[in-house]
Parts: structure tokens; C-alpha cells; sequence
């Protein structure tokens, strides 16, 4: 047996499947059918019972009209019986064309105003009856006839000493009915003919707002773990444009991701095939039958090998890592107590004259162990460009909302020309003998630099030498990185 909560789950289900533009058309059509059609009933409503006001005012106004009339206006005496009273008061009086007024006098024939429906209404079985029925007591009854349609019969009795009679006051409403009908009928067509154009245009609107979606579906289809250069195209400056700059910038950061894994294995694939051929070879030629003194030898040299691909991969995670949401851990950090602790640890890297060129004052946020392993990496790449007992200084300075930190040297400089190139991987320029570095260096400071938001500057020191400087935004406790 099929359950009410089945059926629904099904109809949902349908629903769902049904395309987002028609949805939406489907939607503001019927909102808009039962907004009009809540007018329409509204309008009917207040407009049948603005037609009931009039016709019960335009009855108490006859009503009190009779009962002021004490007088013959002729003559000006008090009235001998009830149907000259009667008389005058409807051959004075002007209805209007939807009202006649009917004066009855006991044994003789009622006299009426003119009214297009006439006599017709006198022998009328339902109006006689009303009559009949409140001669006594006066009132109104509505009937409703075939003939002429609803109808008010209101009457007035008047006994005493004049006699017997009463006053009937006839309401036709079906001229008000019909006008009233024929206003909904035009607003029905209206409505509709609305509710066609606004349905229309609904469902091109939605279909232009939903354009991007579209282009969004397309080009994701098309986008590949290999190929993440698309975009989608950015118009205007609503919602659907902030969300297609969010997807693009998602796009973006995917991109980059997907890149910077691809450049690791590349470079990790490169750099270790030299490391791994030379332990290959040695082990291959490694016999327990040859000298113990060279097997010593050999021995030092394949674990130099493992070291040496130790700290290359070691470094190639932390290129790969910082780009990761976590790879800092911010924290407010007092520069001056920064630069003297980097200047401290520095001097165990090598016999130079350090030197303390500046430092800042006050805090700012900052991941301090990042920073302190960028100028360290910065003092470590002075030492092997300079002399012993040269001067390597180290400094730290705030201003124009920037915080800069650098690392001077007066050895042999790095040229204009390889100024970008060192600062990508296993970019290197002109290097002393002995130098067994992979050119990961300066890009670990450039990553760490562009982690905080900041970039790494080189220039030339003074007289000679390099001066590296890494520049990050001066931000202070509660404000968030770029």
C-alpha cells in the first residue's frame, strides 16, 4: 500500500529533476496567479459589500424621508388619511432607476413610480409574499427572481388613525451585480494576459541570471587534473558574479596546488636521480673482499649521499607545504627581541663579523620561527659568499605599514641579471667552490616571505656585497593576513 509520505517523496524527487530556470518560472507563476487571484476575490469581496452600504443608505434615507412627511406641502395641513400620504410622498419623490416605491392602501390598488420592471414586480409570487409577510411588522427581505435578480423588498407600515397601509421600498441590485461581474470578468483577462507576460519574463530573466551556472557546468566539465587554466567569464557585480569570482579563485588556488605538487616531483625526480645514480654505483661495485680502509671510505660517502638527499627532499616539503592554509602559525612578536635572537643564532654559522644594523620597535604578527629560519637562511647563503671575519650584519625596521627585515653582506653580491632567477627552485647563480647547495634556499625564504603576504627585495650593500631583505605587511594583533 502506497503511503501520503511516499507520494510526496516521489513528487519531490520529480520536482528536483526539473531544470533550476523552470523551477523558478514555475514559482513566481503561481505566487503571481494566487496573489491576483487573492485580489480578485478581495476586490469582489469589498466591492459586494460596498453595494450592500449604498442600498441599506439609500433605504434609510427613504425611510426617513417618509417619516418627516407630516404635512401636505399643497396645503400645508396635517394629511386626512394614509393614502394621500402616501400619494404625495411618491409623486414627490424621484428614485433612482434601480429603486421603485410601492405605497399600499388596504382595499385599494398599489400605486407605484415609474420602473422598468413594473408590474412584473407586483405579481411577482416571492415579492408578494415578502409583503404580505412584514406588512405588519416592517423590515426588508431579499428575494431573487429569475426575472429581475436580487432584490431588496423593504417595508414600512404605517397604522393610527390615518388608516392602514405601507410603504414598499424595491432595490434592484442586479444592474450593480452585473457591472461588478463585468469589471472581474476584464480583470480575469487582465490578470491572466499578466500572469502570461510576467511568466515569460521570468523565465528569460532567470534564464540570463543562470547563464553563468551554465558556463560554470560547461567549463568544469572541461577542466582536467592536467589542465586548470580555464576560467569562467566575470560580468557584472551581483551575486552570481561574486560567486563566479569565488569559483575562479578557487580555480586559481587548484591550479597553483596541482603546479606546485607537479614542479615537486619534477624537481624531486631531477635532483635525486644524481644522488641516487652515485649510490647506486658504489653499492654495485661494493665488495666485503676489498680494503677495510676503502670500504671506510666508501661508507662515508654514500651516508654524505643520504644526507645530502635528506636535506633536498627536506627542503622540496617545505616549498610543497607552504602553500597550505597552515602553514604559519601567527602570533604577535616583538621585533626588536626578534632580530637580536636571529643575530645570536647566527653567529655559530661561520667566523664573520656580525653586526646589528637596526631593529623595530613594538610588536607585529608573524609566524616567529618561519621568519627566524628565513634570515637564518639568508646569514647561512652570507657566510659562503664572504670571508672570514667580513662583516655579515642584521637589521629590522617598520614604516609605511611595512615590516622589513634583512640580512647584509659585503662578500661577492649577486648580479642584477640573477636576481629573479635565484629566488625561483634550484635557481643559482655564480657560486664559490664548495658550495654543494641545490639552489632551494633563497626560494624557502621567497615562499615564506609570500606566506605573510610580503616578497623577498635584493639590492646591492654598501660599499659592496648583497643586502637581502624580506618585506611582509605590518599587521597587529586582530588583524588577519591578506
Amino acid at each position: 500500500m502506497t503511503t501520503r509520505a511516499g507520494t510526496t517523496e516521489r513528487a519531490t524527487r520529480r520536482f528536483a529533476q526539473v531544470s533550476v530556470r523552470t523551477r523558478i518560472a514555475v514559482l513566481i507563476a503561481l505566487l503571481t496567479a494566487l496573489a491576483m487571484a487573492g485580489a480578485g476575490v478581495l476586490v469582489y469581496t469589498l466591492e459586494s459589500a460596498r453595494i450592500e452600504r449604498a442600498v441599506n443608505a439609500q433605504i434609510d434615507q427613504e425611510i426617513a424621508e417618509f417619516r418627516n412627511l407630516k404635512r401636505d406641502p399643497n396645503t400645508g395641513r396635517p394629511f386626512d388619511d394614509v393614502g394621500s400620504l402616501l400619494h404625495v410622498f411618491l409623486t414627490r419623490n424621484v428614485p433612482d432607476d434601480d429603486e421603485m416605491l410601492v405605497g399600499y392602501v388596504k382595499g385599494e390598488v398599489p400605486e407605484r413610480t415609474r420602473n422598468r420592471y413594473g408590474q412584473e414586480v407586483l405579481d411577482e409570487p416571492a415579492f408578494r409574499a415578502a409583503v404580505s409577510d412584514l406588512a405588519d411588522t416592517g423590515g426588508t427581505r431579499v428575494i431573487d427572481s429569475p426575472a429581475f435578480g436580487e432584490t431588496w423588498v423593504s417595508v414600512v407600515p404605517v397604522v393610527g388613525t390615518l388608516g392602514n397601509g405601507a410603504l414598499v421600498i424595491v432595490n434592484f441590485l442586479a444592474d450593480e451585480h452585473d457591472e461588478l461581474d463585468r469589471t472581474l470578468r476584464t480583470y480575469t483577462i487582465v490578470a491572466l494576459l499578466s500572469l502570461g507576460l510576467i511568466t515569460t519574463v521570468a523565465a528569460f530573466q532567470s534564464g540570463r541570471l543562470l547563464a553563468p551556472l551554465r558556463t560554470l557546468e560547461e567549463t568544469a566539465r572541461e577542466i582536467t587534473a592536467t589542465d586548470l587554466s580555464r576560467r569562467i567569464p566575470e560580468q557584472g557585480n551581483d551575486d552570481i558574479t561574486a560567486l563566479t569570482r569565488t569559483i575562479n579563485g578557487m580555480l586559481e588556488r587548484l591550479d597553483g596546488g596541482f603546479a606546485a605538487q607537479r614542479q615537486f616531483l619534477d624537481d624531486a625526480g631531477h635532483e635525486l636521480k644524481t644522488p641516487l645514480t652515485v649510490l647506486r654505483g658504489h653499492l654495485e661495485l661494493l665488495d666485503h673482499g676489498d680494503d677495510p680502509a676503502e670500504l671506510a671510505e666508501t661508507r662515508e660517502l654514500l651516508l654524505d649521499e643520504v644526507d645530502r638527499m635528506s636535506r633536498l627532499v627536506g627542503d622540496l616539503i617545505l616549498l610543497a607545504k607552504s602553500r597550505r592554509p597552515d602553514f604559519l602559525v601567527l602570533d604577535e612578536v616583538d621585533l626588536d627581541a626578534l632580530t637580536q635572537s636571529v643575530l645570536a643564532k647566527a653567529r655559530a654559522l661561520g667566523d664573520r663579523d656580525w653586526e646589528l644594523d637596526a631593529t623595530a620597535d613594538g610588536t607585529a604578527v608573524l609566524d616567529e620561527q618561519r621568519v627566524t629560519q628565513a634570515l637564518l637562511q639568508l646569514a647561512d647563503n652570507a657566510v659562503k659568499h664572504t670571508d672570514p671575519g667580513t662583516v655579515v650584519a642584521i637589521g629590522s625596521a617598520r614604516g609605511d605599514g611595512r615590516v622589513r627585515l634583512w640580512v647584509r653582506d659585503v662578500g661577492d653580491g649577486i648580479p642584477p641579471d640573477d636576481r629573479e632567477a635565484v629566488l625561483e627552485r634550484f635557481g643559482r647563480g655564480q657560486v664559490r667552490p664548495g658550495d654543494d647547495g641545490f639552489g632551494l634556499g633563497l626560494s624557502i625564504v621567497s615562499a615564506i616571505a609570500d606566506a605573510h603576504g610580503g616578497d623577498v627585495r635584493i639590492t646591492d650593500a654598501e660599499p659592496h656585497g648583497a643586502r637581502v631583505e624580506i618585506t611582509i605587511p605590518d599587521r597587529r594583533a586582530g588583524e588577519t593576513t591578506a
